[in-house]
């Protein structure tokens, strides 16, 4: 974080990222001085309504965040910076988005949580364009013209008013990562909750210990649960109740309790009941200490694609144990009628043999299994599974043989028509063969 005194006393000279948290209503002309080296500028945080029509000056800037301001109006100006790639304005009041505004080279556009009803068909016009994120808006419709966007592979579209997805969007070639919960098209939460109910827990019975993690959507905790004379350790996971780019957290809970018990997927003991400020929660079994992130989450270069260790290895017996169980996973997913949407090494927690579980159902969305669109949003996201594929093997020490059979495969899985691709039950077969082999 910088302050406007350094900047303003030019202590900032040469820098390429500046981020200022200062209650700014008005930007600060002192920023055009860092043109020439000036790459990521973050101004989240403050109370901006309007961009300076000079902003190109800024002719390094590769990536703009203005989330949480209060621009109603996304600004037009941005469409004349060549070099802009990455544009943020989460949380705002943003009811319009001129097609004037969309940078030629933009690659990750962030809307999420706005006003926004329409788009221009200008949007279906940016070749780049890999990562869209517009949950939380009133949109009804998408643009015909985003058919085109054959680079397209994460697109968020949670908590907005689509009585149907478009029809165009189950073959996009390249899209692997949909969030679409909280939309009139599908089955909403409290219908999956009442035909997968989960035990209530009081919060009294509960003594929260340490932080183990946070995300977008909640805060969990190792506690204990004191019933039946006994105490218990688990995990606690407590939802914040707010807008995150996936959707909302409470979809996100439903889907935990709807997915299921799996040996890949992480237990639910019981939904939070009685808490004093009314949370909502879960409590779910406590994984081993052993288990841990396959991959981190993609980086502002890499985008779409998870990040992993310089030295991650894996044994091709665990390679494939992993590969098994995250596609066995999703099989009951899908079956019971819940895309996971964020089908990701970093939400694949492992140990050194294998084990492995899928988690973070934040992006999950609830469909009909028996509906027309069912086949295709499994497709989909087997997309998402061939490229994490990919990605063990290219980390493991497998055989020739076997590199060949997974590498095949691999290429099933991501084929840019959609309609054939495998399915999830066909996919985790074979993997289960070729660990008996």
């Amino acid at each position: 974080m910088h302050t406007l005194e350094q900047l303003r006393a030019g202590a900032l000279q040469g820098i390429t990222r500046l981020q200022l948290r200062a209650g700014l209503t008005e930007f600060p002309r002192e920023i055009f001085d860092l043109a020439d080296t000036l790459e990521i500028l973050d101004l989240t945080g403050n109370a901006l309504a309007a961009l300076p029509d000079d902003l190109p000056r800024l002719h390094k800037l590769r990536i703009l965040f203005c989330s949480n301001n209060r621009f109603t109006e996304l600004p037009a100006m941005l469409g004349s910076m060549p070099a802009l790639t990455m544009v943020g304005f989460k949380a705002n009041q943003i009811a319009s988005v001129p097609a004037s505004a969309l940078p030629p080279a933009l690659r990750w556009l962030v809307l999420t949580d706005n006003r926004i009803e329409d788009l221009p068909d200008e949007l279906g016009r940016r070749p780049a364009l890999q990562k869209l994120m517009l949950s939380g808006n009133r949109l009804k419709t998408l643009p015909d013209t985003m058919a085109n966007l054959h680079q397209l592979e994460l697109l968020r579209l949670a908590a907005n008013a689509f009585e149907a997805l478009p029809a165009w969007l189950t073959r996009l070639p390249r899209l692997a990562w949909l969030a679409c919960a909280g939309n009139p098209w599908g089955f909403d939460r409290a219908q999956a909750m009442s035909a997968a109910p989960a035990p209530l827990i009081a919060w009294q019975q509960l003594a929260l210990q340490q932080q183990l993690g946070e995300g977008a959507s909640g805060v969990i905790h190792r506690a204990d649960w004191q019933h039946d004379g006994a105490s218990t350790p688990v995990a606690v996971k407590l939802y914040k109740g707010e807008m995150t780019s996936d959707g909302s957290p409470l979809n996100e809970m439903a889907a935990c309790v709807a997915a299921g018990l799996h040996p890949h997927l992480i237990p639910v003991l019981g939904r939070i009941a009685s808490h004093p400020d009314q949370a909502q929660g879960l409590v779910m079994a406590l994984l081993d200490p052993a288990f841990v992130n396959l991959a981190g989450p993609p980086s502002f270069a890499s985008c779409t694609r998870d990040v992993y260790d310089d030295d991650k290895r894996l044994s091709w017996p665990a390679m494939l144990a992993i590969a098994h169980g995250a596609a066995a996973a999703a099989a009951q997913l899908h079956e019971r009628g819940i895309l996971h949407g964020d089908l990701y090494a970093h939400n694949i927690l492992h140990d050194d043999l294998g084990r492995c579980v899928l988690s973070d159902f934040g992006a999950a969305a609830f469909y009909d299994p028996a509906a027309p669109i069912a086949a295709r949003l499994q497709q989909l996201e087997i997309r998402a599974f061939g490229l994490l594929l990919e990605e063990l093997l290219d980390r493991s020490d497998a055989t020739p043989a076997l590199r060949a059979q997974l590498a095949a495969l691999h290429a099933a899985c991501t084929q840019p028509e959609v309609v054939a691709r495998p399915l999830f039950n066909h996919v985790a077969a074979q993997l289960h063969a070729l660990k008996q082999d």
